[in-house]
């Protein structure tokens, strides 16, 4: 499938807006007092959306909050623990996640969903032979976007380029949707792919339609920023990061940030950025050291200037999950304190 046949769906901007619509429309549901467990959980995974696509870690805080206080009042009800397992997933708290999904089995949870959210748990602790064992069969015998796309993001992550191409080709093939979100996302993901795999050329090509189907996707902003200044467009990449690191309060882009303008010989801004990268990974890793190590790992191995605390939080990160990303890391991690100490 080529870009210009992926389907076609709603104006991002109006996507988003209608977003902003459904949750304040469950709000006031929950606050006037007649919320259902299914509204509540609908409620939990819209902020949680919000939260990735714009790049707010407080709307995902918010959600993971949320998700607590359904467990907390509905203790009885399979979706409330599905809810918080995928929260917990969010701030890579795996094993409490795959706990939440034992009890909501024993609580009558379907099968279908309950193996779906063990699978992307087992994929993000690198257990891929396991999450494969439930990937490949659900996308045999129901082959819609969700099975698919799951499916692809998986080959992906264990270096079957090729079989993830066709999965992700497969999925766009099969959207039925018009909400421009979980392509969006898809795209992204493809991209994000490639850059790891060293081909920029198709990553701009799919992070690039990402951006354009959703304009204020901040993560495809981030990255296509990214590939900006690989390429030298330094002013291209300064221009896509500062709005993102003035409204996100997700560090890596005040990171990215302070890396592009360092590179560019604007020291004192590019200072600037850094400390207040420096001081919000302070707190992040203090709430949430989990789901942070490695991102502040990557903070401290380039603008930060301390491999050896990029060393100890990217060793932490491993610990948690074997994957080759987080192999990968390690590795950069361990050069670079060899070489600063020759």
């Amino acid at each position: 499938m080529t870009i210009d046949s992926e389907p076609v769906t709603t104006a991002g901007a109006i996507a988003l807006a209608n977003l902003e619509v459904r949750i304040d429309g469950y709000v006031s549901r929950v606050d006037g007092g007649r919320p259902t467990v299914g509204g509540r959980v609908e409620l939990i995974e819209l902020i949680a959306l919000r939260g990735q696509l714009l790049g707010s870690i407080g709307d995902l805080e918010q959600a993971v909050a949320l998700a607590d206080d359904l467990v907390a009042q509905v203790p009885s009800d399979a979706r409330s623990f599905v809810a918080r397992a995928r929260m917990r997933a969010v701030f890579h708290r795996f094993a409490a996640a795959l706990s939440d999904l034992d009890t909501a089995a024993a609580l009558g949870g379907g099968s279908v969903v309950l193996d779906a959210e063990r699978a992307g748990l087992y994929q993000a602790l690198g257990r891929y032979d396991e999450a494969l064992e439930i990937r490949r069969p659900a996308a045999v015998a129901n082959p819609v976007f969700s099975t698919l796309a799951a499916l692809a993001l998986l080959h992906g992550e264990r270096g079957e380029l090729d079989l993830a191409e066709s999965r992700f080709t497969a999925a766009s093939r099969h959207y039925r949707g018009t909400s421009p979100f979980p392509m969006a996302m898809l795209e992204f993901q493809r991209g994000k792919l490639w850059i790891e795999n060293d081909d920029h050329g198709r990553a701009r090509t799919w992070i690039g339609s990402a951006v354009r189907r959703l304009p204020a996707y901040v993560p495809a902003q981030g990255h296509l920023a990214e590939l900006d200044a690989d390429r030298g467009d330094t002013g291209a990449a300064i221009a896509r990061l500062r709005p993102l690191a003035l409204s996100s309060d997700d560090p890596d882009y005040a990171t990215q940030v302070a890396r592009v303008l360092s590179d560019a010989g604007h020291t004192d801004e590019a200072r600037t950025w850094r400390d207040k990268a420096e001081a919000r990974y302070d707190d992040l890793l203090a709430d949430h050291y989990a789901a942070f190590a490695d991102h502040a790992a990557e903070f401290w191995l380039t603008v930060g200037g301390d491999s050896e605390r990029a060393l100890a939080l990217a060793r932490q990160n491993l610990s948690l999950r074997q994957t080759p990303r987080a192999r990968a890391l390690v590795r950069r991690a361990s050069s670079w304190s060899v070489a600063e100490h020759r």
